[in-house]
């Protein structure tokens, strides 16, 4: 199991390249970043985690910049985002970022991708909101399409690729793996259909009801066939015991929240951790 870290990159706080810098000198294995593009003032969805939507939402760093900057100061570090609001972005665009972040890093992405909650948000951006949840999926199949084809094409209901020619190719093959977010219901459905994988979150499942899910996941992929499908969880939870329940899951990755703040604040929640997850090294690669 791998140990990564999750955090808001924002304007006021330590930027995310002395960030990675910390987070891959430390021994973590990967640095995941958040997306917003922007948060509308005039604003009906409910934040799902409860209560007021954190000022740090409106300052987000654009991720795969971070972390493309982050990849010129490191080496070895994963770099993952959690998770691309993907109805923000058009499809054949997003396929060139990420490729070309892959290339960079020399294959390190890990894409963590999402529908959104703020539907305002989304349709700022032009996407329906009623029509999220095909839009999620037929922009992701898009991109794999053009990916992994010299001539790629698709034709979905809400999503259309003429005969085209990209490159670069991303350096990791297929592609670097897409881990589909979400907690509803229906995610393990849509991580079998179009993902490679599911990416948990522990502010809304850890404990019993995540190993019920994993398992119905992993029962469900059997059925189909198919190898057990990687599960990473984000934000976990810091504590021996939540790993050793981790390890018992064979979850592939968790990282842990650090919050943002200047670099003594930042280091010290990752000393914390460090001190947290050493027992664990031997047991992760």
């Amino acid at each position: 199991m791998h140990f990564g870290v999750t955090t808001f990159p924002t304007d006021r706080a330590l930027s995310p390249i002395r960030l990675g810098s910390l987070v891959e000198s430390m021994g973590f294995e990967s640095l995941f970043l958040p997306e917003h593009s922007h948060v509308p003032v005039d604003r009906i969805s409910e934040y799902p985690s409860g209560g007021e939507l954190p000022e740090d939402f409106y300052r987000f760093f654009d991720p795969l910049e971070s972390l493309a900057a982050v990849a010129a100061v490191t080496s070895r570090i994963r770099l993952g985002t959690s998770t691309l609001v993907i109805p923000d972005h058009d499809p054949i665009m997003l396929a060139k970022r990420v490729s070309t972040l892959d290339h960079l890093s020399d294959g390190r992405v890990v894409l963590g991708v999402g529908a959104g909650w703020n539907l305002e948000e989304l349709a700022n951006h032009g996407s329906d909101p009623r029509l999220r949840w095909t839009i999620f999926r037929e922009r992701v199949e898009a991109m794999k399409e053009i990916w992994t084809h010299e001539v790629a094409s698709y034709e979905g209901t809400c999503v259309r690729v003429n005969p085209m020619k990209q490159w670069p190719k991303p350096v990791q093959i297929p592609h670097p793996p897409v881990l589909v977010g979400g907690s509803g219901p229906t995610t393990a459905q849509r991580v079998l259909r179009f993902g490679d994988g599911w990416m948990a979150s522990g502010r809304h499942l850890d404990g019993p009801e995540l190993k019920a899910r994993i398992d119905q996941l992993q029962s469900m992929a059997a059925e189909q066939g198919r190898a057990p499908v990687p599960v990473m969880l984000q934000q976990g939870t810091p504590t021996a015991a939540a790993i050793e329940e981790y390890l018992d899951m064979d979850l592939a990755r968790v990282t842990f929240r650090v919050d943002p703040g200047d670099e003594g604040a930042v280091a010290e929640q990752l000393e914390r951790l460090v001190l947290l997850i050493d027992p664990y090294r031997s047991e992760s690669s």
